[in-house]
């Protein structure tokens, strides 16, 4: 079972989350929180694998409140759920420490899976609410990096940009995941990032997730 904490300033907002999370019947919700501080006080006594986390709170909330949860429990997974649409504050929350990001726009199925996907080590990265916005910010002139990659690299840089492990990717390609490793290696290098949070970022920033609509 993963042990989950939920911190969200309306209390509709925390029961629907629980509600969810019962009936996916894999989690155990061991505490809940409404604000920032209490938040804080909540990671710090509460054994947990996962807190769910609306930015937006009052009493010490938003991107600080996660580097200040990561100082003190840095094992524990911050999965934020937020209104918050724009590329920029996932941006931020994944530099903060977040190992996933999902609107609220988002359905009941895809917190379950991003629960899951962060527990398991994973970074999760709910494109498909940014990709709605205008693409202008891939727009800009002049080559960019990715424009080096090749179509086998794109399209496994999609998959890394999703979270997917290697092993993940290699069975939706019918590739080996050693091959996987090699084609991240080569993206790594071509696009001049060192981790799978700054790949997760350059693809918000230039729009290269993956279309939900074609999964």
């Amino acid at each position: 079972m993963i042990r989950v904490l939920l911190a969200d300033d309306h209390a509709v907002m925390r029961e629907c989350l629980l509600r969810i999370l019962m009936d996916a019947q894999s989690f155990v919700v061991a505490g809940q929180a409404a604000d920032g501080a209490s938040a804080l006080a909540l990671v710090g006594s509460t054994p947990a694998d996962v807190l769910v986390l609306d930015l937006t709170m009052p009493a010490g909330g938003g991107i600080a409140l996660i580097e200040r949860i990561r100082a003190i429990r840095p094992q524990l997974r911050v999965l934020v759920l937020s209104m918050h649409t724009e590329p920029h504050v996932m941006e931020r929350a994944f530099k903060a420490g977040a190992a996933g990001y999902l609107t609220k726009e988002s359905a009941g199925a895809d917190l379950v899976d991003a629960i899951r996907k962060v527990a398991q080590g994973e970074l999760y990265a709910g494109l498909g609410a940014v990709q709605s916005r205008p693409r202008r910010l891939a727009s800009q002139v002049g080559p960019r990096p990715h424009e080096a990659l090749t179509s086998r690299e794109r399209e496994v840089l999609q998959h890394l940009a999703a979270g997917e492990s290697s092993r993940r990717i290699a069975d939706a390609l019918d590739l080996t995941p050693q091959t996987i490793s090699t084609h991240k290696k080569n993206i790594f290098e071509k696009l001049e990032i060192e981790s799978d949070a700054a790949l997760i970022r350059y693809a918000v920033r230039h729009g290269l997730g993956r279309d939900p609509d074609k999964d």
